[in-house]
Order: structure tokens, then sequence, then C-alpha cells
């Protein structure tokens, strides 16, 4: 089958590179490079360097989008599809959530910060309305109540790579069939988000330093990322920080360098 596949983060990778073993890539559609740390260096998604790595064409604007595949795979592409490419082969797209519920950009974090215990994959149609298409097929999967966004996308992974191969085998077998349900969007995380309220309790501060990767905050005064944390009864334990401009180091070697035992939050 000719295909073009269009994704951008590190996620996608092994859903695309499964792909690519049984069927001809036409093209492959990602974000472009963006500027990442303090320098500002101009980076390329993950997609990216992998597509490059394969040989196969990049491009960045569906407006430069001129192919006549036999299906479309999005994957966390990251913008709407115009028209021409809609209406140029069927559009599939893999959505991780239980759709209609986290239609939109963020459906992993979404279901880790509200404390979810239960999310899915769900393969379906694109359509015009965001996340909005018939559904294919849907496999469920639970969230561990340490289980990280890296961990739910290793996941995804994994299951969406054997949801596509299974579909695009025989598709007779997976009718499209219309959500059900009243749905509900998510939005793009910034950085603010990773600010910690000190006031929330100790599950909401856990759910979301690994929905998000850190949270930020001061102790002592030092500006701070808490990299990771674990849950001890409803009391909140530090595993690994990063003062500002340091290396991520443990919580014990970060208090021992406080030189008192006073420690204060978020001052």
């Amino acid at each position: 089958m000719n295909v073009v596949l269009m994704g951008t983060p590190e996620f996608v990778v092994p859903i695309f590179e499964s792909v690519s073993a049984k069927h001809n890539v036409m093209a492959v559609f990602t974000r472009g490079p963006k500027p990442v740390g303090r320098k500002h260096i101009m980076t390329k998604s993950p997609v990216h360097v992998w597509a490059e790595s394969h040989g196969f064409p990049v491009f960045h604007k569906t407006s430069d989008y001129n192919f006549s595949p036999d299906m479309v795979i999005v994957v966390a592409y990251g913008a709407i599809l115009r028209e021409n490419v809609l209406n140029s082969a069927p559009c599939i797209n893999l959505h991780p959530s239980l759709l209609p519920c986290y239609r939109g950009p963020s459906p992993i974090k979404t279901a880790i910060i509200n404390g979810d215990s239960e999310s899915g994959v769900c393969l379906m149609q694109v359509a015009p309305e965001l996340d909005a298409g018939d559904v294919y097929m849907c496999r469920k999967f639970e969230i561990g109540i340490d289980d990280t966004n890296a961990d739910i996308e290793s996941r995804v992974s994994k299951i969406g790579a054997e949801m596509l191969d299974d579909y695009m085998s025989n598709m007779d077998l997976y009718p499209p069939i219309p959500q059900r349900g009243n749905p509900t969007y998510t939005r793009k995380f910034v950085g603010t988000d990773e600010i910690i309220n000190w006031s929330n309790s100790a599950l909401q501060i856990h759910n979301q330093i690994r929905a998000l990767g850190a949270g930020r905050t001061k102790i002592n005064g030092i500006d701070v990322k808490i990299l990771a944390t674990k849950l001890n009864g409803d009391k909140l334990e530090i595993v690994k920080i990063q003062p500002a401009g340091k290396n991520p180091m443990d919580w014990k070697s970060f208090i021992n360098g406080l030189h008192n035992n006073q420690i204060e939050f978020g001052r």
C-alpha cells in the first residue's frame, strides 16, 4: 500500500517504523524545526530525523501536499489537515484517548493530570471537525499511579503500531462507527502550567509532575524543577530535583546542600 505519513513527536517514530516495514512511504509530513534550549538551536522533530534516516521525502506544510496515496496516516501531527489532503485518499488518525473523551492536542497529559486510571487508543477517520470522525477500533489500557507521560507514550506506540497493522491487513473487519457520548476537549499545556500550587493535594501535585515532566517552584528562595515524585499515603515525597543552572540530583543531595534543617517551599 502506498502511504503518506503525518506526525511529529518521539512516540510516533515506532508506529511509523512499523508501517514503513510493510508499506511504501511516499512522503512524510512533520512540523518544521523549532528553537530548543537556552541557545535556541533550531532542531528537527523526531519524525523528521527518522524520515531522513530512511531517505523519505520530508515536508512541513500541507500546502505542499500533492500526492495520491492509498492512505494518509496521521499521528500527533499538530495541525489541521487541508482539503487537498482530505480529498486525496482515506485519512486515518491514531488518537491516544477514549473518544469522544479528550479530543484535542494533549489527551495523554490531560488523562494523567485528571488522575484517570484508564485510557486507550482509537483508530478513527479524519474529519473536518477536531477528532470527531468515526472510529474503526479502540483499545484500552490502564494508567498506573506512577505512570508518567513518557510511560504512556511508549504504551501508545506499541498499541498503535499493532492496531494499524491489524487494520491495514484487513480493513473490512473494522467498519467505521460514529462516536457516542458528549465530547470533552483538551488544551495545549504551557510553561506556567508547571508552576506548583502547594495548596493542592499531594496527589494533584504528583499527577501534575508526572504529566508535564516537571513542576516549578522555589525552595528556600532557590528556583528548582521537581522532576519526579512518589506518594507515601497522603504525603508527597520528592525523588528527583534540579536547581536552576545545575544538573538533576536526588532529594537527599539537594537538602544536604542547603546546610540547614529549615525547608521552605514556594519562597
